[in-house]
């Protein structure tokens, strides 16, 4: 009986001439390479999942299509990078990823096909293997493309990507309490909404679990480069306890921030308890201080923030929705909380008891 070849061996002319297209584009691409080497390569990988894809070239070739398809380009490219069996199929991941949510976003094809050349231009901004972590982790085309945005804005490495995704920024950022839209111009307002999160995530703190407000301020203190990448995009440092004379009066607010997108102050309070209406009238007044004392003509007016330890979101709504300064409300979380010392720890007493008894016991055996 002749043996049965294999289909991927059985190539017809349409395998044939795609392969040497492909052959030809990536040639084209290797000498646009120096003049754009990132986007030239991510539409080359792009264009090979969208061949893939379409064609049904894997279906039609068999299971080892990714293996064969890999050995062909390798052997015309052995110097090139990029054409593993693994990353062969991660392309056909990128193409698919983006079209199939795509269509669910916008099932009308006019509007599809509007969107799919707004998405072309911006999917092509940022390194491949962020691209990878991005569409193999996303759940949603907004997520994705959210994090494509924050990796071309803020230079995030990798691992930092990673490290972003895992803290869920995505499901976070821009859901706090806040009454933006009731006092800041629209642009101002979303882009304000967009920055804050819902909850900041402080795990990089270490705290016993008794600790107080000026605990917890001096944590954030000696880490602050950390506290700064929690906060997010165009946070930078002004000061800490920043002091201000209202007519012979001293008060101080716990942490000032400048954002140099929003062009504004950001005054941070920090309460190691659950959000108390009272709490908003002394951070609107640390806002007030700052505009008149502090910020320039070119700043705009002050925001802000109060990090409680927990929230009623509707109690805290209600309190900002009169507010006629700009307010967010968040929480934080902890992880790394060691118990009190004094749990420990037998307490001086209970020791200098035991001592005597010691002691009592030693002398009376003396005397026998």
């Amino acid at each position: 009986m002749a043996n049965k070849r294999n289909p991927v061996e059985v190539l017809n002319d349409e395998y044939r001439d795609w392969l040497r297209q492909l052959k030809a584009n990536i040639r084209s691409a290797q000498i646009k390479a120096s003049i754009a080497v990132n986007e030239e390569m991510l539409i080359l990988y792009w264009n090979i999942g969208k061949d893939i894809s379409n064609k049904k070239m894997d279906a039609q070739y068999g299971s080892r299509f990714f293996e064969k398809l890999s050995r062909d380009l390798r052997s015309d490219f052995p110097d090139a990078q990029g054409f593993s069996e693994t990353n062969l199929k991660y392309m056909k991941r990128f193409y698919q990823f983006y079209t199939e949510k795509m269509l669910l976003l916008a099932p009308d094809s006019i509007i599809r096909h509007q969107l799919g050349d707004e998405l072309e231009k911006t999917l092509f901004v940022i390194p491949w293997r962020h691209h990878v972590e991005i569409f193999t982790r996303s759940k949603s085309i907004e997520e994705a493309l959210f994090f494509i945005e924050k990796t071309k804005e803020n230079g995030w490495s990798r691992a930092m990507l990673v490290n972003m995704m895992k803290t869920k920024f995505f499901e976070t950022q821009g859901n706090t309490v806040n009454n933006f839209s009731l006092t800041m111009p629209k642009n101002d307002s979303e882009c304000a909404r967009q920055i804050l999160k819902d909850t900041y995530k402080l795990d990089f703190l270490t705290l016993y679990e008794d600790y107080e407000e000026n605990d917890l301020h001096k944590a954030l203190e000696e880490n602050l480069i950390k506290f700064l990448l929690e906060l997010g995009t165009g946070f930078a440092f002004v000061g800490s306890h920043v002091p201000f004379v209202v007519n012979g009066d001293e008060f101080e607010c716990d942490m000032l921030f400048y954002n140099l997108k929003l062009r504004r102050y950001v005054v941070v309070e920090l309460k190691v308890v659950k959000f108390e209406p009272e709490f908003v009238s002394k951070l609107n007044f640390y806002c007030n201080a700052v505009n008149h004392l502090i910020k320039d003509d070119v700043d705009k007016d002050t925001i802000g923030l109060l990090i409680c330890s927990e929230k009623n979101d509707l109690v805290a709504q209600w309190t900002v929705e009169n507010s006629r300064e700009p307010v967010g409300i968040s929480t934080y979380e902890l992880t790394n909380i060691i118990p009190a010392v004094k749990n420990i720890f037998p307490e001086t007493s209970a020791i200098e008891n035991k001592l005597g008894l010691i002691l009592h016991r030693n002398r009376r055996n003396k005397r026998k």
